[in-house]
Parts: C-alpha cells; structure tokens; sequence
C-alpha cells in the first residue's frame, strides 16, 4: 500500500478503536504506527492487539508500527473528605505525610521524594493546571504553599512540579513488567514518560537490551534543560505538548517544538509532534481550522510524524480523524512552498562515510531528476539517513529484517519493503528497479539511484550508489 505523503500518521488505540475491523480500516485511512497507551491497556489486552496488528500487517504486506508508550510515575493528592475543597487567591494550603482526609486547609501528599526535592518559590500545578500554587516553605515533612490560581482541589488529582527535579527515574515497577512484555511480543518502539535528565533513558535502554527502540517522551521543563543527552540517548523523541502546555507558560511550546524537530533532524532521529492536534474531531467530525494550520505546521517543519490520541482512542470520529490527518499533510507537502520551507534549514552530514554517501544519493537524485531512492538498509541507519536528507524524491528501504521495517514506519518519507538479501551487486541493482517499479515509485524507462552496504549486509557501511535504468527486463513478470 503506497501512501501519496511522506510524513507519517500515529494514531492511538482505545475503546473508540479496538475492534479489529476498526483497526485495520485505521490503517487504510493512513496509520502508520499505532500506539498503545499503558495508562489505560492491561497487558493482557497489549497481546491481543498486537495480535490484531501483525495479522492485518500479514494481510496487507506493509510494515506497520507498534509503540507500546509507558505509564510513567503519577504524582497525586490524597483524599478528600468532601467531595472537593475550595481553594481561594491567597489562601495558605498546607501538603503533608498525614494519611487523614483532606479539607480545606491540607492534604495528604503520599509521596516522600517531592518533599526532599521542593524549596520556597517553586511552582506545584495542580489537576492539569487548573490551580498554581508557590511553594513558601518546605520541609521532609510539610510544604505550604500560596494559592496562586485558585479553585476546587478534589481527590488523587495530578500534582507538577515544573521547577523541581525529582529524585526518581522515569519507569515504576509497572513500567519495567510492561516493558519487559512488550520487548518479548515484538514491540517496535516504546514509550517513555517522565524523562527528565538522560540517565533516565539509559535506564531504559539497559533493561531492554536493544530489543526495541526507545521513543522518549519530551514533557517536563527539566528534559528540556537535558534535551541534548536524552536524545543522545534516545532513537526518536514525541513532543508532549500538552503535558509541556501545563508545566511551562503555553506561548514556550511552539518555538520548543521547532527547536525539538530540528534537532532530531540533525541526529537523523524520528521525531512525534503529539497532542491535541485535531482535538475538537473528539466530537466533531470536522477539525477547527487552527487545527488544521497546527498539522500543516508540523508537516511543513519537517516532523517525521503527526500522532492522534484521544481523536482515534476514545473520539467519536476516529476514522474520520485519521483521514483528515491524511490529506492536510498530503495538501501541505503538495504546496508549491513546501520544498523551500522544509529545506530552509539544511542538516550538515557528520564526518562518516555513510553520512557523505546519503547526502551524495540526494544531491544526484535531484540533478538528474531521478524517480525515486532506493537504500538496502539492515539496521534501518541508511534509512534514517536518507530519510534525514528530506529528499524530493520517493525513498523505498529494502530490508530483509521485518523488525526494522517496522521500526522505519514511523520515519519520514520510508516506503519500506520487505525483501531478501542480494547475492551480488547486478541482482541488487536488478531487485531495485523491480521493486521501484512494482511499487509504483518508477516507470519503464526512468532512472533511479541505489544506495548500499558493500560488502552486502554489512551493517552501517553505506559506501557504494549507483543510478541505474527501469528497463523491460526490470518490468516483466509483474
């Protein structure tokens, strides 16, 4: 199945889509990648969807992605003994270690490192940002706070601390069994929430031993402070916007967005714009038009993919959703301004071999007019690179390996085919232009270019291109 775009689509699966029916017609109205939220999927239900998944992927002979994204720590209140407690501008409200119901005054704070970590002037946001409070004094037993921004305060709400770096990881005891079963079902990439500094992601990566690739999650100000060494650490990043909205002023969000896709560009990392990003289609089947300028948006920047949530997982419009998504970002990449925009910021090659090979594969590809760019890739890292070019051209990835396939849907522009090795340099030019054609990348007669590893299947050494004919040959037999 051959998408018209080159951004991808991540949509989200909940009760709104978890028919097997639904999520196989999700992905005829253009998913690439789905993900399953841990918050609120048992580990039960995470098999059987990933069953769904690899059987309509059997079906439709296409790569489909799967990110299992993890729960994270969940910072609450206690209980309350009313239902709420009203909180006004300027009232003192006191969080402590007593485990009786709250009122008015206080409430019970179950978590002893928030203690640790506070001092006097940090900011605790409260139920998402509806209540702001100041912290005036601290201790290892008590936190009193100012009602910066008031209203009711009701039980287990979520507390942030967006000037606070915590002393905890980002994985629970939960998050560690979760991952441990989604690295043994075959999970493409995880993701991973509450990162604050890159020592948190190595966590991760020790505990799933390369098995799967690890997508953090950029929601707190402190990963932003860190934002180099977590995506040293990272293969991809997911903008979090909306968590990123609550803990930091909204008008902030979207420079870091850009400042975020394009650093993942100069990695050749995936990065996930992600977020409210048709919110309204939750129920309605139309998206307002700042929504459909906020996708655009990200399409034009260059972001490797757009992602649904609660639109496709618990919207009344999921399919509707999807397809929309689909043809803003085919209307955007179609635009006559769209090479220019996303091409204002040129990505420098690194001093490597492959790096200078990918960057020659564009720039011939261009000269010469070429129908597509075809790359054997067996770590997926000569799709990456390629992809990292932006290139005007179609990219098809020939993979033998079905995981990498996966792993590459979500990277922008991949077309990826699943496909034996070659046995020598003719056959492999041969099965390009075979699969360019089948594919519908190239026509009988065009020129494409194809870049590889020499000797074959020798991982990360992308030394050799050739540009080679769609001839008859190539075309019979289809």
């Amino acid at each position: 199945m051959k998408r018209n775009r080159r951004v991808k689509i991540v949509a989200t699966l909940g009760p709104s889509s978890s028919e097997p029916e639904t999520i196989r017609r999700l992905f005829e109205a253009g998913a690439d990648v789905f993900r399953i939220n841990m918050s609120h999927t048992s580990r039960e239900r995470l098999t059987e969807l990933h069953r769904i998944i690899r059987k309509i992927e059997a079906d439709a002979g296409r790569p489909i992605g799967i990110l299992v994204d993890l729960q994270g720590p969940k910072l609450r209140v206690g209980e309350f003994t009313d239902i709420s407690a009203e909180l006004a501008e300027g009232d003192t409200f006191r969080f402590d270690r007593s485990e009786e119901r709250g009122n008015t005054e206080r409430v019970y704070l179950p978590h002893p490192e928030i203690f640790e970590a506070v001092e006097p002037g940090h900011t605790l946001i409260l139920d998402d940002g509806k209540l702001r409070m100041v912290i005036r004094e601290a201790s290892k037993e008590t936190i009193s706070a100012e009602v910066v921004v008031g209203g009711p305060l009701s039980s287990r709400k979520g507390i942030s601390l967006p000037d606070t770096v915590l002393p905890f990881g980002a994985m629970t005891d939960k998050d560690r069994v979760d991952l441990e079963q989604a690295v043994n079902l075959g999970a493409d990439w995880v993701g991973l929430s509450f990162v604050q500094r890159g020592d948190d992601v190595a966590e991760a990566r020790k505990l799933s031993r390369g098995r799967v690739a690890i997508m953090t999650k950029v929601e707190k100000p402190a990963a932003i402070d860190h934002l180099d060494a977590i995506l040293e650490q990272s293969d991809g990043l997911m903008v979090a916007r909306g968590d990123l909205g609550v803990e930091m002023p909204l008008e902030r969000v979207p420079g870091l967005q850009k400042r975020m896709t394009r650093a993942c560009r100069n990695a050749g990392k995936p990065v996930v714009i992600a977020t409210q990003m048709l919110e309204s289609m939750i129920t309605a089947p139309v998206p307002t038009r700042a929504e459909v300028s906020d996708v655009a948006t990200a399409v034009y920047d260059g972001a490797d993919a757009v992602m649904l949530s609660a639109e496709s997982a618990a919207g009344q419009y999921p399919l509707e959703a999807v397809a929309t998504m689909d043809r803003i970002a085919i209307q955007a990449e179609q635009d006559e301004n769209y090479d220019r925009i996303v091409h204002a910021q040129q990505t420098t090659p690194e001093a490597t071999g492959a790096d200078a090979i990918s960057a020659a594969a564009h720039t011939i590809a261009e000269t010469l007019n070429l129908a597509a760019i075809v790359c054997y890739t067996g770590s997926g890292s000569t799709g990456q690179r390629a992809a990292r070019e932006r290139p005007r051209q179609p990219i098809v990835a020939l993979t033998p390996i079905a995981a990498t396939g996966r792993r590459l849907a979500v990277v922008w522009g991949l077309h990826c085919v699943l496909t034996s090795d070659a046995e020598d340099l003719d056959e492999m030019v041969g099965k390009a232009c075979r699969i360019a054609y089948r594919e519908g990348f190239a026509k009988r007669g065009q020129r494409i270019i194809v870049s590889a590893g020499v000797p074959l299947g020798t991982p990360g050494a992308t030394n050799m291109l050739r540009v080679a004919f769609v001839g008859e040959d190539e075309t019979e037999d289809m």
